[in-house]
């Protein structure tokens, strides 16, 4: 690999795949991309569960991802799908601006976010820049947001939480650092995925927070060992 941006063709377009739970919107997202010479759709989903078992399938270079779903979020589609496929680029799609959402897409490794209402020859160029390897994630915007979370958890007093937790709940915490799925982690420590869920509950709990992200910064910040693939549990 030469490090350098793909490039992209009416011969080898954009290859995107969409994830929204409104059929319509679907539809008016693949006419719009594929008027373009360079893009083309390659596949679509209007749930979670579909998304994953269909986009890998696809290999996109691009997913354009709504952030709520009736039966998850596409936070953590992203997530599980660079997991899989970790060139591809994600571009979060929702109708509110939400700084919550803006940073759990961050820590999932999105490229972008963008609002419905974006302009159609925005969204363009937006697939356009992520399939390029660019980001459309303002640094500064970003800066606040983490800087956020670190002052929160700060306050939080953090070192006494951290000490609540059993060996099990920091190796998980340390996964949870590093990005891992629930799925993953289960992999990982050898447990199945809701022995996992019901251990980040009393995780979180534990450290008086309320959502992975922050749990992702308390392990940064602390710097929370990570069991190292094919090691057991302790």
């Amino acid at each position: 690999m030469t490090g350098s941006a793909p490039e992209f063709s009416p011969q080898a377009p954009i290859r995107v795949f969409l994830l929204d739970d409104h059929e319509v919107v679907r539809r008016g997202v693949q006419e719009l991309l594929e008027a373009e010479p360079d893009i083309v759709v390659a596949g679509d989903a209007g749930t979670a569960a579909q998304a994953l078992a269909r986009g890998p399938a696809v290999r996109p270079d691009v997913a354009i991802l709504d952030v709520r779903l009736p039966d998850g979020d596409g936070v953590s589609v992203c997530r599980e799908l660079r997991s899989r496929m970790p060139e591809l680029a994600c571009l979060m799609l929702t109708s509110f601006e939400d700084d919550d959402a803006l940073l759990d897409a961050i820590m999932a490794g999105a490229a972008g976010y963008v609002l419905k209402r974006i302009h159609g020859s925005d969204l363009v160029g937006a697939v356009r820049t992520v399939a390029r390897g660019g980001s459309l994630l303002d640094p500064a915007t970003t800066a606040r947001l983490l800087s956020s979370i670190r002052t929160e958890e700060d306050e939080a007093g953090s070192d006494d939480a951290l000490g609540a937790l059993s060996p099990r709940e920091k190796d998980i915490l340390g996964l949870i650092g590093e990005g891992l799925t629930n799925r993953q982690i289960g992999k990982r420590l050898y447990l199945s995925e809701k022995t996992v869920k019901n251990h980040i509950s009393r995780m979180l709990a534990k450290l008086g927070v309320e959502r992975r992200v922050q749990a992702a910064m308390l392990a940064a910040q602390a710097g929370v060992r990570t069991p190292v693939a094919g090691e057991r549990p302790r």
